[in-house]
């Protein structure tokens, strides 16, 4: 991570008296987020079809994906037509809308809307404008549910229903507003939204979701060994995690019992061949997400750790029911 970003971040989450002085701009922030959603709920637009929107209210990764993923795949289950939207943060394409596939190269349209192609098989409409990815999306698939990767704040976006998740670790930092502190919006948000989910860690009044580690998987092989037989053969790795909290990566693998020289970038990183050139021929340990980018010049030794989100039985059903208008015991 750059030291700028990471000085800031550090900041936000230590609480620095030196952010005392952005107070004003961050009141600011706080004040035209409230405005802007006083004018959406006054609309109140309706969508065309069922609108999942899954984001947070602070900047950086919180968990999302995953949790994008288990609504997809137990929302299929149901048989729904579903399609996802995104923004694609991190990519280089300019050319939208467009449709993200397994097969898409995630360095141009960024690495969660291609890893969610992989692992759910519908349609990722990519499109910063998301009320357009939704047309486009209604237009080209005819799904019963759009759910929006991200994108809490994009109120050209008409919504059913809305999930905030928080990363339970860190919090919400000092409580402000950018630039002050982490957030997008004020913690007062959380209040509104149908449901708040919490990854790593308790949180009050928060659903809690546990990322559950699946089989390590060659990037090279696509060969994979579950964690014991993993440990058995590689007790010790290079880490390496490009994501919004490194250290919930990083404390998974030591639960399983790896020793890990970690290897900390950037969110969203473009990751090259030279950034993963450690000398001592170790095999590398990568979070799903980094893989999708690292795939296409892979290395016989690097692997991944895929991860599924755990959460409190029936509430993926609850969450798709509020989206499709459904009170329970009319599903």
């Amino acid at each position: 991570m750059g030291s700028l970003s990471e000085w800031i971040q550090q900041g936000w989450y230590k609480g620095s008296p030196w952010l005392v002085p952005l107070r004003p701009l961050s009141l600011l922030v706080s004040l035209e987020a409230k405005r802007r959603l006083q004018r959406f709920r006054k609309q109140r637009p309706l969508p065309p079809v069922p609108v999942l929107v899954v984001g947070n209210i602070t900047v950086g990764g919180t968990g999302k994906t995953p949790l994008v993923i288990a609504l997809v795949q137990a929302a299929v289950a149901r048989g729904l037509k579903v399609a996802v939207v995104s923004r694609g943060f991190g990519g280089k394409t300019d050319q939208y809308p467009r449709q993200v596939t397994a097969d898409s190269n995630a360095l141009e349209v960024g690495d969660e809307p291609v890893l969610i192609a992989r692992r759910t098989g519908v349609p990722v409409i990519l499109d910063p404008d998301r009320r357009n990815a939704l047309d486009v999306a209604i237009r080209e698939h005819s799904p019963d549910l759009v759910i929006s990767d991200d994108g809490l704040q994009h109120y050209a976006l008409p919504r059913s229903a809305e999930i905030v998740v928080v990363d339970g670790q860190r919090g919400l930092g000092n409580g402000r507003c950018l630039p002050e502190g982490p957030l997008r919006e004020p913690a007062t948000r959380l209040k509104e939204v149908d449901f708040v989910v919490s990854t790593g860690g308790g949180w009050s009044g928060a659903y809690p979701m546990i990322m559950r580690p699946a089989d390590i998987t060659s990037l090279a092989t696509e060969e994979t060994l579950d964690p014991r037989a993993f440990l058995r053969k590689h007790p010790q790795v290079h880490a390496v995690a490009g994501i919004g909290n490194p250290k919930r990566f990083f404390n998974l693998l030591s639960m399983l019992g790896l020793g890990t020289t970690p290897h900390v970038f950037p969110d969203h990183h473009a990751f090259q061949p030279a950034d993963l050139a450690f000398a001592d021929g170790l095999p590398v340990l990568m979070t799903e997400k980094d893989a999708v980018k690292c795939a296409p010049f892979a290395e016989p030794h690097w692997w991944y750790l895929p991860v599924t989100a755990s959460l409190p039985e029936g509430l993926l059903e609850q969450m798709l029911d509020r989206a499709l208008g459904l009170d329970e015991g009319e599903s």
